[in-house]
């Protein structure tokens, strides 16, 4: 066997006061130390808070260092997991918030994924398009350009940011017959936005890309933001 393959049970839900509190195990011991290092450091705390967490701090605290590429690989894709989770609960809170007015959601948000060990070399590819202008756009596979044509046709940004980086995540389950589009980084800036907040933002684009998501699409990053707040900065 190649590397190293784990199996990682995550479980994550908001507390009274809207903070993520996850519960993680594996088949793996070394493994189920990694998980709980992250449930330890992230429980408890705001979404925002979760979502903010670099992987660079892997390095600092020199765990890079000190675990085998493959198992780097697949503690990155655990936080990874853990933010997605986060955001989906954020997203279903404030849809519970909308429907009944209370916003108390409890949502038992469970997932099994493997954590594969097999690290991938190749660059992501980024496509951009400022005013209509295009650049790099064939560096993107069929989902990504798939992507990148709704979101333009939808959303008729003024700046468009599409960015594979699913090579980051080559050990995440889903990569495994995907053609490998997994994993994409959304920079977006419309007037579409306007008067949203930034998890309807998120739901907008998410909402868009449904179709993705069914088939494949296993997580994106997002940075979507109006005109005038480009401008301000």
């Amino acid at each position: 066997v190649e590397g190293c393959v784990s199996q990682v049970w995550v479980r994550a839900y908001l507390d009274k006061d809207k903070n993520v509190v996850y519960q993680a195990d594996s088949d793996s011991v070394l493994t189920k130390g990694l998980a709980a290092l992250l449930v330890n450091g992230l429980s408890g705390r705001p979404v925002q808070e979760v979502l903010r967490v670099s992987p660079d701090f892997a390095v600092l605290l020199g765990l890079q260092q000190s675990l085998t590429p493959s198992r780097n690989n697949g503690f990155l894709n655990m936080l990874k997991l853990m933010q997605r989770k986060a955001l989906e609960l954020l997203i279903e809170a404030e849809k519970g918030s909308e429907s009944s007015g209370n916003g108390q959601i409890v949502n038992d948000n469970s997932e099994n994924t493997s954590l594969d060990s097999k690290v991938d070399e190749n660059s992501g590819a980024v496509a951009s398009s400022q005013n209509g202008s295009e650049e790099n756009s064939s560096g993107l596979g069929s989902r990504g350009m798939r992507i990148k044509e709704k979101l333009e046709r939808e959303l008729s940004p003024i700046e468009l940011e599409v960015e594979d980086v699913s090579y980051q995540h080559a050990g995440h389950a889903g990569v495994r017959g995907s053609d490998g589009e997994t994993h994409f980084n959304l920079r977006i800036v419309s007037k579409e936005f306007e008067g949203k907040s930034l998890v309807k933002r998120h739901r907008l684009v998410y909402s868009l890309l449904d179709e993705e998501l069914q088939s494949g699409l296993h997580a994106l990053s997002i940075v979507a933001k109006t005109p005038s707040e480009v401008e301000a900065k």
